[in-house]
């Protein structure tokens, strides 16, 4: 384990503990409902993150998530739930447990902060419509959100000396044109569903705002 992937690991650490969702596993333990909807948002991401490809070791290509994972549950609960995928990932293999706290920082902490503050200042600062919320509090965040998280490889990378800039840039985040449609689709017809169909699944979507009859 080199000193940045220990430095990954103790804040990923820090993180949990600090704001590790004490009322969300209340729930958890007493709704089975929401049993399901835990596990089941467990097992879909760590699908998603299973199914990559890529040209360099570590720059691998796949399909977040998160931006749905953080409408659904929150902040913090997604970032448990991100975590818990990781785990999975651990398990079979697929991650080492050194690279472990590097993944949950790129692709679980920052990258749900980031999509969880863009829809927060859409709350704020834009009507409160249900089309608002799935094209910018979803499609185009989700859009933006797995931009940033291969921005953030691709920095993390380059850092450590283990690829040049061309090098990354030619093998990895060129392919950002490829995905980023991919990801804001994926996300915009999970929350589209789930916003008709689910309501209740959402965390961040308020039916007296969003569909009030004088929108």
């Amino acid at each position: 384990m080199t000193f940045w992937q220990g430095a990954a690991w103790l804040l990923w650490l820090l993180v949990l503990v600090r704001f590790f969702p004490r009322d969300g596993i209340t729930k958890l333990k007493t709704e089975s409902g929401y049993q399901h909807l835990w596990f089941s948002s467990i097992l879909i991401i760590a699908l998603l993150w299973l199914a990559q490809a890529g040209i360099k070791p570590g720059l691998e290509l796949h399909l977040l998530g998160v931006t749905t994972l953080v409408l659904c549950h929150g902040l913090r609960i997604a970032w448990l739930i991100g975590t818990l995928a990781v785990a999975v990932l651990v398990a079979v293999g697929k991650v080492s447990l050194a690279e472990a706290g590097s993944m949950a920082l790129l692709t679980v902490l920052l990258p749900a902060l980031f999509s969880y503050l863009i829809f927060v200042m859409s709350y704020q600062y834009l009507p409160r419509h249900l089309f608002i919320y799935i094209f910018v509090a979803c499609f185009a965040n989700a859009a933006l959100t797995i931009t940033f998280k291969m921005l953030l490889t691709a920095l993390w990378f380059y850092w450590q000396g283990l690829y040049s800039w061309n090098s990354v840039y030619q093998n990895y985040l060129q392919l950002a044109l490829l995905i980023w449609f991919a990801e804001a689709l994926l996300n915009g017809m999970a929350i589209t569903l789930m916003s008709v169909y689910r309501p209740h699944w959402l965390r961040t979507f308020y039916d007296n705002e969003y569909l009030s009859p004088d929108r």
